[in-house]
């Protein structure tokens, strides 16, 4: 079977720092530890410990990071040619660097023979409320990026001199190195793959040849996009190096609380409080929905908690053909703070209740005969 993407073990975005796979690990690793787990799903959680412990031991390693980022699951599997563990930890890219460029290398050379790599991805929490995810909204963000240097150009160079050809890999970015019978080319290691070097770097940049900006982005958000969902942004991720193809950017949906519906997939849920004059006479009420009101009927005796179904009153979600429904849950709501003559009321009422045996309150009288059971 393939394995997992290590970052996604860790539920973690490809450009995430040292302390974020810390936490991530110590996190998973509590949750499906051996120890914590037992019966039926002891199984799963053993292979989901193996899984998550394996991705933090390759991520949290440096060398094996880079090779992994660069060659993926090939990069550090000592079973396979260039595997990091394999070469004494230097992986495939420290071990045979462009050995066979000509065959593999050219998704990630440029000209000269310079070192191009992708950039890293980003990720944006963005919070909706129910009504925008439900019809869906145009929205504006701010995001950082790296624009050219206005004082050297983009070169890098401070204003009034230019990079200068390395001279260890005469501008080429790679340097040819011996290892037995083999020709191995690697990264430069005095220019880092560039082919250029710059003596006096640009004060404004510190020699990066750009600066970090922020700019705006506009964010089409689908109707029926639901909490937890991801919208990918391709090409707006951190730029690539060397000339490499920026990264992706991904904006994560966060549902914002509702004071009135809580969600569930498509589905719509509300709690409606009714008077216990209503509850018992019956009547109609007004409910809210997402389109504005509706009403239903109460029927005479309605207890708590009963459940009323508005068919199509829910949300569509972004793949689904019909909308979900909403249920109204009830809630009789008990009078406070009576007046004397309002308890008067309700103890005559109560009186003339009990005189007219189970037949008022069924439920009550059920109880009570299960007590005595139970007791007895």
């Amino acid at each position: 079977m393939a394995k997992r993407d290590y970052y996604e073990v860790l539920g973690l975005p490809k450009g995430a720092s040292e302390e974020d796979i810390k936490k991530a690990y110590r996190k998973l690793a509590m949750k499906f530890h051996p120890d914590r787990n037992q019966g039926e799903d002891a199984k799963v959680a053993e292979e989901k410990f193996k899984e998550v412990k394996e991705a933090y031991e390759m991520l949290s390693d440096s060398q094996k990071r880079a090779a992994y980022d660069q060659y993926g699951h090939a990069g550090v599997d000592p079973n396979m040619r260039g595997g990091a563990e394999g070469f004494g930890g230097g992986g495939f890219a420290e071990a045979f660097g462009d050995i066979f460029g000509d065959m593999f290398g050219q998704q990630r050379r440029g000209g000269g023979g310079r070192q191009v790599y992708r950039g890293g991805d980003l990720s944006y929490a963005m919070e909706v409320t129910l009504e925008e995810a439900a019809r869906g909204k145009d929205a504006q963000i701010r995001i950082p990026s790296w624009d050219n240097c206005d004082t050297c150009g983009g070169s890098g160079a401070k204003p009034g001199t230019q990079a200068k050809t390395c001279n260890t890999c005469h501008g080429s970015g790679a340097v040819q190195m011996r290892q037995g019978f083999f020709s191995v080319q690697q990264t430069c290691p005095h220019c880092q793959g560039k082919g250029k070097v710059i003596p006096d770097p640009c004060g404004a940049c510190s020699g990066q040849g750009r600066i970090k900006r922020q700019k705006t982005l506009e964010v089409k958000i689908p109707a029926g996009i639901d909490d937890g969902m991801r919208i990918r942004s391709s090409g707006n991720g951190e730029p690539g190096t060397n000339g490499g193809p920026p990264g992706d950017l991904y904006i994560e949906i966060r549902l914002r609380k509702h004071e009135i519906f809580e969600r569930d997939g498509d589905d719509l849920h509300c709690s409606v409080p009714i008077s216990m004059v209503t509850a018992a006479l019956g009547g109609e009420i007004d409910v809210p929905t997402l389109d504005g009101k509706a009403a239903i009927d109460i029927p005479e005796g309605t207890q708590h908690g009963k459940q009323f179904r508005l068919r199509g009153k829910g949300i569509k979600g972004v793949r689904s053909s019909y909308p979900g429904d909403l249920y109204c849950h009830i809630a009789i709501e008990t009078p406070v703070k009576l007046s004397e003559h309002q308890r008067k009321l309700l103890k005559e009422l109560d009186e003339s209740l009990k005189k007219g045996g189970g037949k008022h309150s069924p439920n009550e009288n059920s109880w009570t005969d299960r007590l005595k059971n139970f007791f007895s």
